[in-house]
Parts: structure tokens; sequence; C-alpha cells
């Protein structure tokens, strides 16, 4: 099961329901290796559905339902016989309000890598300080690293969710809304942060922000009433969408 030269992961024919109530309609979607692709659409259309399908965490939904394939390293992630917590440590997510444990920084960090076995202290302080730096984190924490989480600001907070995530060295990377809960500035600080990531990984982001969704994606995905109504790259579509309902979404006068 290949996915396509080029291509990180494809679903296809991609159905979802919440009991009765189908989410997604018919989902076909390609993601490109090392680029950021974007899910924007009006709240309730299927972007976090989507997103949640492709690391299993909608398995925890009662009546929940998927049909379809998702292509990814020769698997069908909708396939049953899936290594779900294997799964997770190669698709990671980071989630809309930042979720630090009440523990310190590097308790943090290193809670992943010890469940899975890592136990050798200096193994344990490298991934500290490489997922650190890579979160771009490291300089405002790294003398303070046994100190609560909780006592970092939202932002911080945030990137040390992400540092979290790559301290499982994951393959590709979901976030949910990972802005939405932070001030400008600490917002920008993130969007500088992805545009330095994608070298290393893929990333799937669902934003609500239409100037973020332009300054960091490179593939944009609109979402309407779970089917998706229009792909392509961000760019052209920012500036030429085929769709005149994506248009009007885009320039806001969607409604």
């Amino acid at each position: 099961m290949a996915e396509k030269a080029g291509m990180k992961m494809r679903a296809e024919q991609v159905n979802f329901w919440y009991g009765e109530h189908q989410a997604l309609k018919n989902i076909t979607l390609d993601i490109p290796e090392n680029k950021i692709t974007a899910l924007i659409g009006p709240s309730g259309c299927g972007k976090t559905t989507f997103l949640k399908i492709l690391n299993r965490m909608n398995d925890y939904v009662d009546g929940a339902r998927a049909e379809g394939i998702i292509h990814y390293q020769g698997m069908n992630l909708i396939g049953d016989s899936l290594d779900v917590a294997a799964l997770r440590m190669q698709i990671g997510m980071v989630f809309q309000k930042p979720n630090p444990f009440p523990k310190s920084i590097y308790e943090n960090v290193i809670y992943g890598p010890k469940r899975h076995g890592i136990r050798k202290k200096s193994q344990l302080d490298q991934l500290v300080e490489q997922s650190l730096k890579q979160a771009a984190i490291w300089d405002e924490v790294k003398d303070n690293l046994h100190k609560s989480a909780l006592a970092l600001s939202g932002g911080q907070q945030q990137r040390l969710c992400i540092a979290r995530c790559l301290a499982m060295q994951p393959d590709l990377i979901l976030m949910d809304e990972p802005t939405a809960a932070l001030d400008p500035i600490s917002t920008q600080s993130i969007e500088d942060l992805l545009l330095t990531l994608k070298e290393k990984y893929t990333i799937i982001i669902v934003t609500h922000n239409m100037q973020q969704a332009a300054r960091v994606s490179d593939q944009t995905a609109f979402f309407l009433l779970g089917e998706i109504i229009e792909v392509g790259e961000t760019k052209e579509m920012f500036l030429n969408a085929k769709h005149e309902t994506t248009e009007r979404y885009i320039s806001g006068r969607f409604g």
C-alpha cells in the first residue's frame, strides 16, 4: 500500500459517523511530505474530526465509525489491526489549549520516552535539550528545568507541549488550532517555529485564522459540512480560489 512520491499520507474516500450523524463525506486528500497542510472551514465542518482520525483519537468516542482508506507507511490507519500506541509515537498531536502535565518542565518532556522504555539519564537529558531547542524554548527554560511547567506563560506552555511531542521523535505532527488560546506575540513565535519544524516534519494544522493559514501553510483544504470543497496550493487558493464558496469564506464574506 504505497503513497505517491513526495506524499506522506493519502486519505481516500473517508467517511465518518458519530452515531447516526455523518461528520465526514468521501474525504480524499494527499498530505505532502515536509510541508504544512492547513485545514480551514467553519466550526463543525469536520476539520478536527478528520485530524483526530489520523491518530485514532476518535476511538474513544461511543458510536464513532469510520470507513475508507488512509494510506500511511504501508498501513491503512482505519484498519482494526493497528497498534494504536505505536501509531501515536509516529503521529504526534498538539491541542488547542496548552496542556502541560502538573510536573516539572523536564518531566513533561521525558514523560513519553520514559513510558516507551528509555531510562538512561544521559539519553533523557539529551532528548530534553534537543526537543526544547527544536521547540525554540530551551534558552528560556534551561536554568529552570525542574520548576513546574504550570508556572510558564501560555505561549511557553504551548511550546513545551510541542517539545513534549517532538521528544517522541514523531514522523508527522497534528495541530488543532495551536494558537487559538494565545496572544499575538506568542502566536507569532509558534508560527515562526512551524516554518522551522517543517524542514524535518510533516505538519497538518487546523486553524480558523485565515491570515495564519496564508502565512504558514503550503497547502490548504477547505472543509464545509463534512466535505472538502477545494484543496490546493495555499498561495494560489487565497489569490484565485476555484470555488465561489471558498473565496467567500477566505475573504470573510461567508454566511
